[in-house]
C-alpha cells in the first residue's frame, strides 16, 4: 500500500480532512502521517483536522497518542469520524468532537445512538410534551417548547420560553416566548384562547368569534399578535 492509500488527504474549507487506512498497522500509519506533514507543514499550518477513521477501531490510547504527534506539529484535531463504537466512545473520552461516518450505521445500533453525542447544530430546543387534555386548574411551564396533544381548557395556562404547539382546542391561558423571543409562535387545531401571549404581546379570542374550526397559528408580525391559517409549507 503506497503512502497516498494508507493516508488520503483532502481539502474542505479552511480545513483538511484526514483518512487513514482502516487495516494497515497503526504504528505503520502514523509514522507515515507524521512524515507528510513535516514534509509539507506550510500546507498543514493552521488548518482544522477531521481525522476519518472509517470502521477501524482506535482504542483511547492510541487515538491520544495520534493527538500528541498532531499536537507536536501545532496541529489539533476538530472532529473525529467513525463508525466504530470503540473510536467514538475514546474521542469522547479524551473530549474530542465525534460524529458517525455512515449516520445509518447509529440507527441501527440503538446503543450506538445512546453514545452520540449531538452536535450544536441540531440539538434543538428542550421542551414538555402531554399526551393528554391540559384541564383547568393545571400549568404547565417549561425552559423550552411544549406540546399538548390534547386540548388546553379555560382555566388551563402554559407558559414556555419557547413555541406553544397544541394538537386539540386551545382555549385556556397560553405564553409563548416568555422570557422575550418575539419569534415564538403558537399552533393549535382551533384557537380560541382566553389569553394569548407572546413575548409582552397581549391577546384575547373575540367573544362572538363563529367559524368553522381550523388550524391557525400566531405570531408577532409588525408589533402585534397576528393568527393566519397553519400552512405546514410556510
Amino acid at each position: 500500500m503506497n503512502d497516498d492509500d494508507m493516508v488520503a488527504i483532502k481539502g474542505i474549507g479552511e480545513g483538511l480532512t484526514i483518512s487513514l487506512s482502516p487495516t494497515e498497522e497503526w504504528l505503520h500509519i502514523t509514522e507515515t502521517l507524521a512524515r507528510r506533514i513535516d514534509q509539507q507543514s506550510a500546507f498543514f499550518n493552521g488548518a482544522k483536522l477531521t481525522i476519518n477513521l472509517g470502521e477501524r477501531p482506535v482504542p483511547k490510547y492510541e487515538l491520544s497518542g495520534l493527538r500528541a504527534l498532531l499536537e507536536r506539529r501545532g496541529l489539533v484535531i476538530d472532529l473525529v469520524i467513525s463508525d466504530s463504537r470503540t473510536t467514538i466512545e475514546a474521542a469522547q473520552a479524551l473530549d474530542l468532537r465525534a460524529e458517525p461516518l455512515h449516520p445509518e450505521t447509529v440507527l441501527a445500533d440503538p446503543e450506538f445512538a445512546e453514545t452520540m453525542p449531538i452536535s450544536p447544530e441540531e440539538a434543538g430546543t428542550t421542551g414538555v410534551l402531554m399526551r393528554r387534555t391540559l384541564r383547568s386548574g393545571r400549568t404547565i411551564r417549561s425552559d423550552g417548547h411544549v406540546i399538548i396533544m390534547g386540548d388546553v381548557n379555560p382555566g388551563a395556562e402554559i407558559i414556555a420560553a419557547g413555541d406553544v404547539f397544541i394538537w386539540g382546542r386551545m382555549r385556556g391561558n397560553v405564553h409563548a416566548g416568555a422570557y422575550g423571543d418575539e419569534t415564538a409562535v403558537v399552533c393549535a387545531l382551533d384557537m380560541i384562547p382566553t389569553q394569548l401571549r407572546i413575548a409582552g404581546y397581549i391577546t384575547t379570542s373575540p367573544a362572538d368569534k363563529r367559524r368553522k374550526p381550523r388550524p391557525e397559528v400566531a405570531m408577532i408580525r409588525d408589533g402585534q399578535i397576528v393568527v393566519e391559517a397553519w400552512d405546514n409549507n410556510r
